[in-house]
């Protein structure tokens, strides 16, 4: 069962149920506020009894094309949490395939649970009927939660879908051109901060090295920077130090975050640029490539006013978005990581722009990406007979 919520409508279901033990068991529909205070064009939730799919997909904005965005697997503890995350997603994918000059709107998708208790394949190919419902009007791929394997398997149901396996057809990993973008995106903020864009001798703390992060690593230390990693995932942090030498852990975020740092990058989930570490973090420079990294707006400000210079995470992290989107047209690696490297060239537009009008950085990426949104989707007023 779907229930779509456009403009001028009104919907709700009564399928929905807790995604935890004790969450709120209120329904979608009482969401429907935030839906229209966010302006976006469409959001459906999806449910499938049998395989135990709960979804939420939610398209932001068409107006440069088809929305683009991963899904999320995450064990949600309210049906309101989840579509909190997915409604600032899919916004801050619009925003991120503008910038990144990409003929993609902005989409995203949740799916509610456990994804090590909860992901199935039947689960997985109820999703895909569910995407392929929209008729190519949402393009989805891997996020925090779901990785290629699951995009094959998705794909089984439906033709919209990237992030897939080489073997399937499909380009791999995104987080490797993610993480390129991140560290093209830190040596324009270097060459701000600094006067240089090298980050040899610098130190760069790392919160979440599961995907990302552990890219990132190798790059920052071929450029002759010293890295401090952190992550709630022992594992991960573990992979990371037998991976590469002349790296240094800490036991925790909170740790790094009082280390003497040059560069801070967020490179896992969203809201950790609180007002508390925006009053408290030693970098000069924040860089990451988790989305969504301001819990609120008025955290760019603080940053700002504390002389930590913000590169916007939906500038810096688009490598990923660029490498799925080149994917629906034939994938080429080598046309990706060129795309993604002019991320320095973003990076430093978005950073200047501020600087000249006295904006935050976030400020400025907002501007820049609604001014594209709003002239190029005005084209569709031209009739083309």
């Amino acid at each position: 069962m779907t229930t779509s919520i456009l403009p001028g409508t009104t919907g709700s279901s009564s399928d929905h149920h807790p995604a935890t033990s004790g969450a709120d068991p209120h329904e979608p529909g009482d969401d429907l506020a935030a839906v229209f205070a966010h302006g976006h064009e469409q959001v459906v939730f999806c449910r499938h009894a049998e395989s135990g799919l709960q979804a939420v997909i939610a398209l932001y904005s068409t107006a440069l094309g088809p929305g683009l965005g991963g899904t999320r697997f995450r064990a949600y503890p309210t049906i309101g949490a989840a579509v909190a995350d997915v409604l600032d997603l899919s916004r801050a994918m619009a925003y991120k395939n503008s910038l990144a000059g990409l003929d993609h709107g902005g989409g995203k998708a949740v799916i509610i649970g456990d994804p090590r208790r909860d992901k199935t394949e039947a689960l997985l190919r109820a999703y895909g009927r569910f995407v392929a419902s929209l008729g190519g009007r949402y393009v989805t791929a891997c996020d925090v939660g779901t990785y290629v394997e699951d995009m094959d398997v998705v794909a089984r149901e439906c033709r919209w879908v990237t992030g897939r396996s080489e073997a399937d057809g499909g380009a791999g990993d995104s987080s490797v051109l993610t993480a390129l973008g991140v560290f093209h995106g830190m040596r324009a903020g270097a060459l701000v901060r600094w006067g240089t864009d090298s980050l040899q001798g610098r130190t760069v703390g790392i919160s979440g090295v599961g995907k990302v992060g552990r890219h990132l690593v190798p790059l920052l230390l071929a450029a002759g920077a010293r890295p401090v990693v952190a992550d709630i995932d022992d594992a991960a942090v573990t992979r990371v130090l037998s991976e590469n030498a002349g790296v240094r852990a800490v036991g925790s975020t909170e740790a790094l975050l009082i280390e003497p740092l040059d560069a801070y990058a967020p490179c896992a989930l969203g809201g950790v640029l609180t007002p508390q570490v925006a009053h408290t973090l030693r970098a000069g420079v924040v860089c990451g490539g988790a989305n969504n990294q301001l819990a609120t707006p008025e955290v760019a400000r603080l940053l700002q006013d504390r002389d930590i210079l913000y590169c916007p995470d939906y500038c810096v992290n688009a490598g990923g978005v660029i490498q799925v989107a080149d994917e629906l047209h034939g994938f080429s690696f080598e046309r990706a990581k060129a795309r993604t490297e002019r991320i320095f060239d973003t990076t430093l537009a978005v950073l200047r722009a501020a600087a000249a009008e006295g904006d935050t950085p976030a400020e400025a990426a907002d501007r820049l990406a609604e001014r594209r949104m709003r002239e190029i989707g005005g084209l569709s007023r031209i009739h083309v007979g």
